[in-house]
């Protein structure tokens, strides 16, 4: 006797679409378009027979019928006399999901993002999330999918193949919440120094990748690029992540990857020709900006002073200045000085 069908959560509205052919790559749609062509025919097919035709087991049948009755919103019940299936009322094609221009570009991105992992443990899962995705789309969206690829394109930083195999032990760690041990390179050390931590979150940071974690010699939450990792291998010991540790949180005032502490508001002036280029970014949460006369602008944010911050202000050159806090001032006319002095 077959389950019963439960609705669950609202129907989802779809579009018909014509002209879709079957396709090996995508075993479900395939399979539920010749359930339908079964139903239009009234052939009263069900889970037991439909199984050994797909050499399936009864179970994903049963799946695929409640997902055409409760997600494609066909009419579809079942014959106790007849032991299978049939449309209660005509259904003239098979249901397709459509989507819209825009969600297209978003399924590009995704499929941008998935080829940085190539060569990685995560390439495999995720193109078959991907191809799960597609999969619902008809011929004419995936012909659109192909036509916005050749024109729109995304230049992204991704994994270096250097840093796959230091990736993986680390997303695994991060996972199984085991410690890692590994070589650091800090900015202002000479030589690496061993390190032993519990990683808590790994995050993108402006196409970087950072590692969160607890570094116990340290006493506190300590961020690692992982450029400057090496020779990082499983420490052998677990442990348990506070249920209050947020990354989200931790970063909240960080002008990037660098945890301050404290935030401070800073005022920064730039030129006319760095204002066109600053206006056009969101830099932070927190910032405001004024336009000064000459065409000049003001840009102020609460934010964390961190290396980071401060390389970004240096990278301005001339068309920036600090006029608060008077600390960060005094750090960038340091800086400015002593460059000078090397070109003196």
């Amino acid at each position: 006797m077959p389950g019963k069908f439960v609705r669950k959560g609202k129907k989802v509205p779809v579009s018909p679409a014509e002209g879709f052919s079957a396709r090996a790559s995508r075993p479900p749609l395939v399979r539920m378009i010749r359930i339908h062509e079964l139903l239009s025919a009234g052939k009263y097919p069900n889970c037991s027979e439909l199984g050994r035709d797909f050499e399936v087991s009864t179970k994903t049948i049963q799946r695929d019928f409640e997902f055409m009755r409760d997600q494609l919103v066909l009419p579809i019940e079942y014959d106790a006399v007849r032991h299978g299936y049939f449309y209660a009322r005509a259904v003239a094609q098979f249901p397709m999901v459509t989507v819209t221009q825009g969600e297209l570009v978003a399924l590009l991105v995704a499929q941008k993002a998935v080829e940085q992992y190539r060569g990685t443990s995560f390439e495999k899962p995720l193109h078959a999330a991907f191809a799960k995705l597609v999969s619902s789309l008809g011929d004419e969206a995936n012909v659109s999918l192909h036509e916005l690829s050749e024109a729109v394109s995304f230049r992204s930083a991704g994994v270096p193949q250097a840093q796959i195999a230091v990736f993986e032990l680390l997303a695994e760690a991060v996972m199984s919440s085991r410690t890692v041990e590994f070589a650091y390179l800090s900015l202002r050390a000479d030589r690496p120094e061993r390190r032993t931590v519990e990683p808590y979150h790994l995050a993108c940071i402006s196409n970087q990748w950072y590692l969160i974690a607890n570094d116990p010699g340290r006493k506190g939450l300590r961020t690692f690029a992982l450029t400057r990792i090496a020779d990082a291998k499983n420490a052998g010991r677990t442990f348990r992540r506070p249920a209050d540790f947020s990354a989200a949180k931790m970063l909240s005032g960080s002008f990037s990857a660098f945890e301050a502490g404290k935030t401070e508001r800073l005022r920064i002036r730039f030129d006319a020709f760095a204002a066109r280029l600053v206006a056009e970014r969101q830099w932070h949460k927190s910032q405001k900006m004024r336009s000064l006369p000459g065409g000049g602008l003001e840009l102020t944010m609460q934010v964390g002073i961190a290396p980071d911050l401060e390389s970004w202000i240096l990278g301005w050159g001339t068309h920036a200045e600090v006029l608060e806090p008077s600390s960060l001032r005094g750090t960038i006319a340091k800086a400015a000085q002593e460059m000078a002095g090397r070109y003196a």
